[in-house]
């Protein structure tokens, strides 16, 4: 009973603020008929469902690195282009895997040319030098050899070959008959092929050379240990590469005739696997270096934020467009709505049709149910990871005292990539996840950015768990506020409802900020550092 009373009193303001806030909850319930209320707690949880995704790899990076990626909004943005156009375009998405796995078994060499390095014993004046020698010819075969590659890809500025219209075929499925195929063009394909990989191979050897122009002792020694994990897992990658480039077009028709359920699937993988590749090579070679350095890292991924807007407007266009929903959630013939789950699993409706509080209503299984399951299962199983595996051990352990760590001989420089590869995974997840229910725009990303950082706010900054809470309560209050400025809200002395305006939705969760900081500086479930 003590243990109890002392915590009580030690967390006396963060319950009376959670009282609170559920007070404020039946009050706005009590507002709104049985029906409205239910459908706009399910919006709620799936906006916040969303909003998570992106906090959650914020705060994951955030406070086990203690770097602020302001360019996790556009990384979200990226992913969900990245979704469209493996989901969209199968055809475009295979003649990308040969490059993509080749230049990334390259890459992955990298921890070799590290010990090479190590061991060599070069001039001053050449260490320094051929790094960026090498920097320049890698990217300089990169060019030569993608030129000669010629990939199938619609065209922004021909709105006959845009995405919008290449969105409305796939809809109507016409894309099969209007998939290309790529070849290269005047040049071998062996030499093409093998020019991929050299790129990739001579560009990761620089890097190694670049981070060993910033220190680092050479070590003696005869023995050199190969690091045979990296080497295996790399010459895999370059014979899956060649293995996708030998079976293009049959894995092109393979995936045009699948279900649009399966496809999608393979976008959710690749798009997440694009932004694990993406956050590990942003925290080598940008991050990584700037560790010491709190406000060139915050200048670095602000920049960074607008290059990544830039490329995505070159290759997709500034115009918006909508992702299709995969049949499992957009079924609309006999049989919709279905009226249980078994219904919809056997006729794949979009909707299902509840009674609740003897009105009749539909839910999008799509926005008010799989995000929201999604949402929870990423929810459950990252907390599983950092907190119950030995993974999540090692990078807690190599957080809190990185060089006993090393001392153990952990590589901490990949544990903390593969922090930053996670939390920039689960933002390209959720923008995936968005394309369907919100559709893809050049903003979106800086949108869903401004909502996860105010739930962070409130959650508390480096809380994992917070970032869940706070994603919650930004998500209910947003379509609170909205549902509000249909019905209104009856105030006494006024004679017509009182209906909040748009420009209050996104004001309103500010709001909400400013009063839990005020109240509780670290969020309500934030910690002191």
């Amino acid at each position: 009973m003590d243990n109890l009373a002392v915590t009580l009193r030690k967390n006396r303001t963060r319950i009376l603020t959670l009282i609170v806030l559920l007070l404020l909850f039946i009050a706005a319930v009590r507002g709104l008929s049985t029906k409205d209320w239910i459908i706009t707690t399910l919006r709620g949880f799936s906006v916040g469902a969303v909003t998570f995704l992106v906090a959650a790899g914020f705060s994951i990076i955030l406070g086990l690195m203690d770097v602020l990626n302001l360019a996790h909004g556009t990384l979200f943005m990226i992913g969900a282009y990245v979704g469209w156009s493996v989901y969209v375009r199968p055809d475009t998405f295979v003649d990308l895997l040969t490059p993509l796995l080749l230049i990334a078994a390259g890459f992955l060499l990298q921890p070799l040319w590290d010990r090479i390095l190590q061991r060599a014993r070069l001039p001053h004046r050449v260490a320094q030098t051929w790094p960026w020698v090498g920097l320049g010819l890698g990217a300089a075969v990169l060019v030569l050899v993608m030129s000669r590659a010629p990939l199938a890809m619609w065209d922004w500025q021909s709105y006959t070959d845009s995405p919008i219209v290449w969105t409305q075929n796939f809809e109507a499925g016409n894309v099969g008959a209007m998939a290309q195929a790529a070849r290269f063009e005047g040049l071998s394909p062996v030499i093409g092929l093998a020019g991929l990989v050299l790129a990739g191979a001579v560009i990761s050897a620089s890097l190694a050379g670049v981070n060993r122009r910033r220190g680092g002792p050479a070590m003696s020694g005869d023995a050199l240990h190969i690091p045979w994990g990296s080497v295996a897992i790399a010459a895999a990658l370059a014979a899956g590469g060649l293995l996708v480039f030998l079976a293009n077009d049959g894995l092109t028709a393979w995936l045009l005739r699948i279900d649009t359920t399966w496809l999608f699937l393979i976008a959710i993988v690749a798009a997440t696997l694009s932004g694990a590749g993406l956050g590990a090579l942003m925290e080598s070679t940008l991050i990584r270096p700037l560790y010491d350095r709190g406000i060139y890292q915050i200048m670095m991924t602000f920049g960074l934020s607008f290059v990544g807007i830039e490329i995505v407007r070159a290759i997709w266009g500034r115009q918006g467009f909508t992702m299709p929903r995969p049949s499992l959630f957009a079924g609309a013939g006999e049989g919709c709505p279905a009226t249980d789950l078994a219904g919809w699993l056997a006729h794949k409706c979009s909707t299902i049709q509840l009674t609740i509080g003897g009105e009749t209503t539909r839910i999008r299984t799509y926005n008010e149910v799989f995000l929201i399951l999604v949402g929870l299962a990423v929810l459950i199983g990252v907390w599983l990871l950092i907190q119950r595996t030995r993974l999540g051990m090692v990078i807690r352990a190599g957080v809190q005292d990185s060089e006993m760590v090393q001392a153990l001989g952990i590589n901490v420089r990949q544990v903390f990539t593969l922090v930053f590869a996670l939390g920039v995974a689960i933002a390209a997840l959720g923008g995936v996840l968005a394309g369907p229910s919100s559709g893809l725009s050049n903003a979106m990303g800086e949108h869903l950015l401004l909502g996860a950082l105010v739930a962070l706010a409130v959650g508390g900054l480096t809380s994992y768990p917070g970032a869940a809470v706070g994603s919650v309560l930004v998500g209910l209050l947003q379509q609170f506020i909205i549902k509000y400025g249909q019905v209104g809200i009856k105030i006494p002395f006024l004679e017509q409802p009182f209906k909040p305006t748009p420009p209050l939705v996104p004001a309103s969760t500010v709001l909400l900020m400013i009063i839990i900081l005020v109240i509780m500086p670290h969020g309500l479930l934030g910690k002191k550092e």
